[in-house]
């Protein structure tokens, strides 16, 4: 019976707490258990690690972490569900990518590498603003959902600023990846570059 509930909780980890009903209904036991098949796992994990050498176990550590960091996250957000506690959870997961791929980067050299770090710092930023914007979204829907008409626009407004802040980050990530590229040229070449890089995300 105890290996059948690991089992459960395991699979709800994996899907990431979609189901409502085994959130609320998750006991400090339950809660218990799961915390430690996330330990017992990242352990496995670590383990698995040690065979490795060089960058290629930096990698396989820092998905292993990840991992340990993601479970960990989405176990809270289903054990005490919340706009913030599913943020955090998103931002884990956005986190845990970033260190790895960063991680993949120090097999690379010279602009490739720099461009790979920053197309990485991009994504992490891309990530994090789009769980902010889910979290303004939920957390605004709710609240209007409970109140009136003027709280309803007033949600909608939250919404629509979160959702122009996401695109200015992400924009801002993208053109700092696309300058980024330009070191790759010299000379006339790379003023070139970087001009048309700057008209093309309506830069001076």
């Amino acid at each position: 019976m105890k290996t059948l509930k690991i089992t459960l909780i395991a699979a709800a980890l994996a899907l990431g707490f979609a189901a409502g009903a085994m959130a609320q209904s998750m006991s400090k036991i339950d809660h218990k258990t799961a915390e430690e098949k996330i330990e017992s796992d990242y352990k496995s994990a670590k383990t698995g690690c040690s065979s490795l050498a060089g960058n290629a176990k930096n990698i396989c550590m820092a998905e292993a972490k990840g991992k340990e960091s993601v479970a960990k996250a989405e176990l809270e957000a289903a054990y005490k569900p919340s706009p913030k506690a599913h943020y955090e959870a998103r931002v884990a997961k956005a986190d845990a990518d970033f260190k790895v791929a960063k991680e993949k980067c120090n097999d690379k050299g010279g602009n490739i590498k720099d461009v790979c770090v920053k197309e990485a710092d991009a994504a992490f930023t891309s990530a994090k603003a789009d769980a902010k914007v889910q979290e303004k979204t939920t957390d605004a829907t709710t609240k209007a959902n409970e109140k009136t008409v003027e709280a309803r626009t007033d949600a909608n407004k939250t919404v629509n600023d979160a959702r122009k802040a996401a695109t200015d980050d992400k924009t801002d990530a993208q053109y700092t990846v696309a300058k980024e590229k330009c070191n790759a040229f010299a000379d006339a070449a790379k003023d070139l570059c970087l001009e048309d890089t700057k008209a093309k995300f309506g830069r001076k």
